[in-house]
């Protein structure tokens, strides 16, 4: 959004960033830009004028954007004859403002090697802000089993051309996954906690969140509400939304919030085990890595099969690694010896 475009009603103006969720903000009538209040990046209370849009053929002053008020003429100029972008050239004058020297010494350094500092995204700045937390305050603890998936994948191959046509994307070994952790947990309540002080809370419904990779700017965690009431085929649909929403930035504050324990996937990228860092104040984390044809042992003979693994994290104040070990023993089982064909 720049002074002096026109917009139309409902046409997105720009971007609201919050500690959860991305999301674009819709201008509330037809007209043109004719002021920008805030600098972007800026942080703003609730409630606080970001821009203003005139009628179309208003006679309103034309505001120049932050940026540019900053900027002498001799500067713009400069900036202008050698396509320069000001947002890269890091200012040394008052309240940083980029002067004459800044611009000359940035062009003397042109076509040198220079090291480059690429800012956080705000969800990448969130992401390590919270991930730094966890690991300073919660005493992490890796375990990890291997699975055997010919039974789910059995399934899910056979069904997989029928559910592509209907459903428009493809079944992938996640929803099984889930599907197996939501029962176990029925067994296995303590994993589906929050530490709160000195205690534990237990909580009645499973909130599963879902790692949704965003490439360099992070990721983001939707959540999938009361995910142990669901089968596999909803739970397919309702990851795949939420992946989708988050990728175009339109999830609600209520989908990135309230999980009580989460998984991720890293088994597309090839990875044999990941050690997943707790989201607090959940108090494990589950890894999904690549399924691949292995050998293994089947009774008293070798056989290709294929193998992943699973591996969780889990807050030692919360429970034991005997309890942990149960609880993936327990995910193992359904996942090799469930009649999965009666959940699609």
């Amino acid at each position: 959004m720049k002074v002096g475009e026109r917009v139309e009603k409902d046409e997105p103006l720009f971007e609201v960033n919050t500690d959860k969720v991305d999301m674009d903000v819709p201008s509330p009538a037809t007209g043109v830009v004719s002021a920008i209040l805030v600098a972007e990046g800026a942080t703003v209370r609730v409630g606080e004028k970001l821009a203003v849009i005139s009628e179309p053929g208003s006679q309103a002053t034309r505001e120049p954007g932050v940026q540019e008020t900053r900027l002498s003429p001799v500067v713009r100029k400069l900036l202008a004859e050698h396509g320069l972008d000001a947002a890269a050239i890091q200012g040394t004058g008052a309240g940083g403002r980029i002067t004459r020297d800044d611009v000359l010494a940035h062009l003397a350094q042109r076509g040198a090697p220079q090291r480059k500092v690429v800012p956080f995204s705000r969800i990448r700045k969130v992401t390590a802000e919270r991930m730094a937390l966890s690991w300073r305050t919660i005493p992490h603890v890796l375990q990890a089993v291997e699975v055997d998936f010919l039974p789910v994948e059995e399934v899910r191959l056979a069904a997989a051309e029928a559910w592509k046509a209907k459903e428009g994307f493809n079944l992938t070994l996640l929803p099984f996954v889930a599907h197996a952790v939501c029962a176990a947990i029925r067994e296995f309540p303590n994993v589906n906690a929050s530490v709160e002080g000195d205690g534990l809370v237990l909580h009645g419904a499973v909130h599963l969140g879902v790692a949704v990779d965003l490439g360099t700017e992070g990721l983001l965690v939707p959540v999938v509400k009361d995910a142990g009431n669901l089968g596999v085929a909803d739970l397919a649909r309702r990851m795949r939304g939420l992946a989708e929403k988050a990728r175009d930035k339109r999830l609600s504050a209520d989908e990135v919030s309230g999980a009580t324990y989460t998984i991720s996937n890293s088994g597309k990228f090839g990875t044999l085990l990941t050690a997943p860092i707790i989201d607090p104040p959940q108090v494990a984390i589950l890894s999904l890595d690549a399924v691949t044809k292995r050998p293994a042992v089947v009774g008293d003979a070798l056989a290709v099969r294929p193998i992943g693994v699973l591996a969780q994290s889990f807050d030692h104040r919360a429970f034991d690694g005997a309890y942990s070990a149960s609880f993936l023993r327990r995910v193992k089982e359904i996942l090799e010896g469930r009649d999965w064909a009666r959940d699609l």
